[in-house]
């Protein structure tokens, strides 16, 4: 049945970019020249001829969600209801608010299309009418197909975690301290592209490499659905260039890890004191003036887990004992994210790349002056855009819009099996 959403979203990428899809793997291939993504990046804008089956499928969810929403307005309104009764039917009903609102839209423009069709078949003899008549109907069905397509966003599944800030950590990994240069690049990188997002961009913490490069740093980085917009960047970044150090001119590969986790707090985890071991020590480092002759580098250990964040950014131990708790919270609550969704399928395992930390996702071909995405098989040559975080709306919006298609595939799927 996957092939109904397969072939829906292969209309959903030429109506995006006259492209063509991979065979074999269902992977994008994008045509450089021909891809302007920016104003397109979700589907309810990209209003495709969505198919008929897909269709069908969405009016049976649309009628549930209608008859269910009749169910709760009748609790709501009777006088014996339990307060707990009344507040669950309340927050449910909240909830379908705006479903609600684009099924009533979507109700009158197909009673509208019901008179107009009947009109043009009224007036065969008034072609004046006819034309006008016609002109609407199309009009209308338009609408109705743009209507469809915001359903059709609204009913895929989404991850709550999308709308949160967070947590950006940056590893330098194989290749030395040209891997930590190139950490050091990446990390300002996304500092550019935050900022060019409006974002907030606080580093956390900085652990410098003999060269100047880093061989880690963290982020927490806050705004307007920064979580949903990064999440895809987790994995192994690879870099191939002529090292700073290299004499001969030869190409090294190194690579870089990155983990973008969704920021959380003691809500969503619960710390409790006895299970955190909390050290101080002096920070070391490059120092030079910052050079720190108090204790107030932090390592907090979390006990259960083994976990350990250390963090000596700060001069002051409760600025810094702050910050590594943020990230040890968004740290385990990654952790207890992943363990959910494992267990509620194997989905995850055919989405964008696994969100595995040790995945090769992307490769920074600087010779070649090129960036290649792995995982969609795009690839933009203009790796200098890409650095100054100009161009890296290009591999974010190919990637949340595969998301979007593996989802209408998933959607079709699992609404066939029910």
């Amino acid at each position: 049945m996957r092939i109904v959403g397969r072939v829906f979203c292969k209309n959903l990428v030429r109506a995006f970019s006259g492209s063509s899809l991979g065979t074999g793997n269902n992977h994008l291939r994008f045509k450089t020249h021909s891809f302007s993504l920016s104003p397109y990046s979700t589907v309810a804008e990209l209003q495709p001829q969505s198919s008929v089956e897909l269709i069908k499928i969405m009016e049976h969810r649309l009628s549930a969600i209608e008859h269910r929403s009749v169910y709760l307005q009748g609790i709501i309104n009777q006088p014996e209801a339990s307060p707990t009764e009344y507040s669950r039917a309340n927050k449910e009903l909240q909830n379908l608010n705006a479903k609600m609102d684009l099924i009533s839209k979507l109700r009158t423009i197909q009673k509208e299309i019901e008179s107009l069709k009947s009109l043009v078949g009224d007036c065969e003899q008034d072609k004046d009418m006819q034309a006008m008549a016609y002109e609407e109907l199309e009009q209308a069905l338009k609408e109705e197909g743009y209507l469809h397509n915001l359903l059709l966003k609204a009913l895929l599944p989404k991850d709550d975690a999308d709308e949160r800030d967070c947590i950006l950590e940056v590893r330098a990994g194989t290749g030395g301290e040209e891997a930590s240069l190139f950490a050091m690049d990446m990390f300002k990188m996304y500092e550019r592209y935050s900022l060019k997002k409006g974002w907030r961009f606080e580093v956390v913490d900085v652990t410098d490499s003999n060269m100047k490069g880093y061989k880690e740093a963290t982020a927490a980085i806050s705004g307007v659905d920064v979580y949903g917009k990064l999440k895809f960047e987790s994995g192994v970044h690879r870099v191939q260039r002529v090292p700073v150090t290299e004499k001969s001119g030869r190409v090294h590969t190194s690579a870089v890890s990155v983990a973008i986790l969704p920021q959380a707090d003691e809500v969503d985890v619960q710390l409790r004191n006895e299970d955190l071991r909390i050290d101080t020590y002096r920070s070391g480092g490059s120092g030079g003036q910052h050079a720190n002759t108090t204790n107030s580098a932090v390592r907090i250990t979390h006990i259960p887990s083994g976990l350990t964040v250390a963090i000596q950014d700060e001069r002051s131990q409760h600025m810094n004992k702050a910050k590594a708790l943020k990230v040890l919270c968004s740290r385990l609550y990654e952790v207890e994210r992943c363990r959910a969704q494992n267990s509620r399928s194997k989905l995850r395992s055919e989405q964008i790349g696994s969100g595995d930390r040790s995945e090769r996702i992307r490769t920074y071909n600087f010779p070649q002056g090129r960036v290649t995405d792995h995982r969609i098989g795009f690839t933009h040559h203009s790796i200098g855009d890409v650095m100054q975080g100009e161009s890296l709306d290009y591999f974010i919006d190919a990637l949340l819009l595969q998301q979007e298609m593996d989802a209408v595939a998933d959607f079709t799927a699992t609404s066939h099996h029910h």
